[in-house]
């Protein structure tokens, strides 16, 4: 699972991460990127499809997919799409067959239940140095409702943090970035490639303050670790 992450990264390390053409934004982006703290669904998230040119384009809009098909955003949880049911989820089937994205973050959360009190005890899950990094995602837009939206697809967790969570979102190195969003493969293929070119085993991990369980709760120190936690 994947609840709320964070991401700090400035324009330029975007920039770098998905060598954007400069020929998309000639008189520079719309913005600066702002930090952010403590990411959760629904809100208005930063991912990276291909167009049809085949370049790399940069994109906002809704963490939790809405299929072009929806008459009414809904109630479904679809911030999430697990792996195994991908290309088959009447959801997700379309997105994952044309409409692949990259989600760029530095880190995510995840929640355990304290033996002592009982309360949840928020971990933070990076790459070692805290680098950027792109998790697999899909993308969809609704013409009818106006709206982009994407989620980030889960898989089983790896041995070494399956303690945490027993699911993890995808993250997938760079030099299979063109794969991935060129949608050359389909169905077991295009999963187990996934699988196979994932780098959740470089994950560090560190306990933070339970402030960061507070959708709300966007501090500066929400990645800050808590001393004697592991």
């Amino acid at each position: 699972m994947c609840g709320r992450f964070t991401n700090e990264m400035t324009w330029a390390e975007i920039h770098a991460l998905y060598s954007l053409s400069n020929e998309l934004f000639p008189l520079g982006p719309p913005s600066n990127l702002q930090p952010r703290y403590n990411i959760a669904p629904t809100q208005t998230i930063d991912f990276v499809q291909l167009d049809k040119g085949g370049n790399r384009e940069f994109h906002r809009g809704r963490w939790g997919l809405v299929p072009f098909f929806a008459k009414e955003v809904g109630k479904l949880t679809t911030f999430n799409a697990r792996i195994e049911t991908v290309d088959t989820s009447g959801v997700f089937r379309e997105s994952f067959k044309r409409r692949r994205a990259l989600i760029p973050a530095d880190g995510y959360f995840e929640w355990t239940t304290n033996a002592e009190d009982g309360k949840k005890d928020p971990w933070h899950l990076q790459l070692p140095g805290g680098e950027g990094f792109s998790f697999a995602g899909l993308a969809a837009h609704n013409d009818n409702l106006e709206l982009s939206s994407c989620t980030i697809i889960t898989a089983p967790a790896l041995p070494h943090i399956e303690h945490i969570h027993t699911r993890m979102p995808l993250i997938i190195p760079q030099w299979a970035y063109d794969r991935w969003l060129s949608a050359q493969d389909q169905g077991d293929e295009a999963k187990g490639f996934l699988l196979s070119s994932q780098i959740d085993s470089q994950l560090v991990f560190h306990r933070v303050d339970r402030a960061v369980g507070n959708s709300r709760y966007e501090g500066t120190d929400t990645k800050k670790p808590i001393l004697n936690s592991l």
